[in-house]
């Protein structure tokens, strides 16, 4: 007996159709067309924007010229990568040359806004007396010799440190309510933070001095200042630390809840330890808004000129207020110790974000 087969039974009339699949171009990659066309389009708009800009166009200054050139650049990139790709890959190398090109305008402001300080500050910097002392009986067009921004430097610690103690357990209890308890007044609680992450910090300051120190009869002080300060940082920390909460996922909580774990336990044991990164960069953020705000500070506690410990009475400086009174003041020197002061408030931001970060990575190691 023989077995025929299926290929021998088949009728050879029947035809299998085969599909015929096309290679799948990966957009990432790039042939030596695409690697030429983006200097290509930079050298060619760089020519085209000089000769425009500055012969044709009665413009000047390269700033505009920078911002022209991008423009140009992003044309002729477009219509050359046109010419030898289809329609997906065409929008894809606009957008990802309008998205580099944005990055590197904001790190080239940053960087140069952050030399710029510290480079004018060099002259200040350089002398010991700048973090010893205060501007006691230091005049405007004294030299740099004498006085300094101690007395600043301790209000902002003391001042953005009573803020800190009073938003962080008030910004974080709210958005654990915001959550993970919920219910029908989370909504308008979230929308009232919401709103005051847009708060200016002129009413913030207002607000403080109409309720504590008009309302309540208490002076000007640091204390005053760190309430304002508490106001402007409150609503940031808690969407922040809302958003950090959020992404935990569910089946952390669903795992707790099904041991017997209440939902107290579960947020205390579970979804904060998990949420740390997310809650100490919500902390930090709030930290930098507050550090530099002036307004508040100089509605509710004034400028001065000598150290003071007691946040409870009397005037309190800030550097962030310091560097707005020397670089208003007109006078040189003055100025020079402003952007001093504004050198060590940046070192400061960055001070405090390295701890923050370092203690949380400790937790989380633990």
């Amino acid at each position: 007996m023989t077995i025929l087969s299926d290929r021998d039974v088949r009728p050879e009339t029947e035809t299998v159709d085969e599909e015929v699949f096309e290679p799948r171009r990966d957009i990432r990659s790039r042939s030596l067309d695409d690697r030429l066309t983006a200097p290509g389009a930079a050298i060619a708009a760089a020519a085209l924007v000089r000769l425009v800009f500055n012969d044709v166009l009665p413009w000047s200054g390269w700033v505009g010229f920078f911002f022209c050139w991008v423009f140009t650049f992003l044309v002729l990139q477009t219509a050359l990568t046109l010419l030898t790709n289809p329609r997906p890959i065409v929008v894809d190398r606009l957008m990802a040359s309008a998205v580099t090109v944005g990055a590197v305008i904001i790190g080239v402001a940053l960087a140069s806004a952050v030399i710029y300080t510290v480079v004018r500050s060099a002259t200040s910097l350089a002398h010991l007396n700048f973090f010893t002392t205060d501007m006691s009986g230091v005049r405007p067009t004294d030299p740099l010799v004498r006085g300094g921004i101690l007395h600043a430097i301790v209000g902002s610690i003391i001042q953005i440190g009573i803020a800190v103690i009073i938003t962080v357990p008030l910004g974080i209890g709210t958005a654990v309510y915001m959550a993970e308890v919920g219910g029908k007044a989370s909504t308008v609680v979230r929308t009232v933070v919401e709103a005051m992450t847009a708060l200016p910090s002129i009413v913030a300051g207002l607000f403080i001095y109409t309720v504590f120190i008009i309302g309540l009869g208490h002076d000007r002080s640091g204390l005053a200042a760190a309430l304002a300060i508490s106001v402007m940082i409150l609503p940031i920390i808690a969407r922040s630390a809302d958003i950090a909460l959020r992404i935990v996922p569910n089946g952390l909580r669903e795992a707790s809840l099904a041991l017997g774990a209440s939902q107290w336990e579960t947020v205390w044991r579970v979804v904060l330890p998990t949420a740390r990164p997310g809650l100490t960069t919500a902390v930090i953020l709030g930290i930098a808004r507050g550090v530099g705000e002036t307004s508040p500070v100089l509605l509710t506690s004034g400028a001065s000129t000598f150290l003071a410990f007691n946040p409870n009475s009397g005037a309190m400086n800030s550097l962030p207020l310091y560097v707005f009174s020397a670089v208003r003041s007109g006078q040189n020197l003055y100025i020079l110790r402003g952007f001093g002061a504004a050198t060590v408030l940046l070192a400061l931001v960055l001070v405090l974000f390295v701890i923050m970060r370092r203690l949380a990575r400790q937790q989380d190691s633990r």
